[in-house]
């Protein structure tokens, strides 16, 4: 059977609807239902509304619709941008957020060297060291890690609201500092240089098919050379479809708090909660 080259396929239908003077699809940010008489449109119309995958988007004989197709391609497009670019240098100013780095020098070492990006540079290190505050209840780390997408859509609303709930319970706080291609465990040396209680990561997470812009938190209370994972608090699924970022700021300001009256985090945390009714 002879092979379809899609990006020709595409191509052509743009072509098409160029010449009718259609050139231009709109894809609307709400799903659309494609499947032409649904014998239950209600069922359908709630499975839909309940998760983010590709359901009810018809077909065109045995293949995609062209809308549903060309969409895809956006989306992982979306997702590929959100790994592959640098993170908007307006942005880092507009919150007047110190750089540093870790010690991948590419895109293509962070991925396949994954110690690379869990450990500050020397010349980052020595910074932090300098000008870092010592000594705080919380240190914020923010990173772009695998979404850059994922930062500039969420921290502008998150981080201010993150750190209005702390000082509210009038917890102290070191200078938020942005870590350029930093993996979560970097946190723990960001930690011992700082000498915090607790460190708190703001990363982007893997992006997929349903969304490039996900952000996940990560904290954990005074780590050292004897921390497992398990060890950490996790709050994931932040962006506009999940988790609002403001509303993620006032949750994590109180969750700080907490690990800070009970003096851990991650498993011991839900532990003690537990215990603690």
């Amino acid at each position: 059977m002879k092979q379809i080259n899609m990006d020709d396929l595409v191509q052509r239908v743009m072509d098409e609807l160029s010449k009718i003077g259609q050139g231009v699809i709109d894809f609307p940010e709400q799903k659309q239902c494609g499947v032409k008489n649904p014998n239950n449109p209600e069922a359908l119309e709630q499975a839909m509304k309940r998760t983010p995958a590709r359901i009810g988007i018809g077909r065109a004989g045995t293949r995609m619709k062209t809308g549903s197709y060309l969409q895809f391609r956006i989306d992982q497009a979306a997702a590929r941008d959100a790994v592959m670019k640098t993170i908007s240098p307006e942005l880092i100013e507009s919150l007047q957020l110190p750089v540093l780095h870790s010690r991948a020098t590419s895109m293509e070492e962070y991925l396949m060297n994954l110690d690379s990006g869990r450990m500050l540079s020397d010349e980052s290190a020595r910074w932090l060291e300098q000008n870092g505050d010592k000594g705080k209840d919380v240190q914020i780390v923010i990173s772009d890690g695998l979404s850059t997408s994922a930062c500039e859509a969420t921290i502008p609303d998150l981080l201010p609201a993150l750190i209005q709930g702390l000082s509210m319970r009038n917890i102290s706080v070191g200078k938020p500092v942005f870590i350029n291609k930093g993996r979560v465990w970097i946190q723990d040396q960001v930690a011992s240089i700082v000498k915090c209680k607790v460190v708190i990561s703001l990363i982007g997470e893997r992006p997929g098919l349903a969304t490039a812009e996900s952000l996940s938190a990560y904290m954990i209370y005074k780590p050292d050379a004897n921390t497992v994972e398990s060890d950490r608090t996790v709050i994931s699924n932040i962006h506009k479809g999940g988790t609002l970022p403001i509303e993620a700021g006032a949750y994590l300001a109180e969750l700080l708090e907490e690990i800070l009256k009970y003096q851990a985090s991650g498993v011991k945390l839900s532990q003690l909660r537990a215990n603690n009714g």
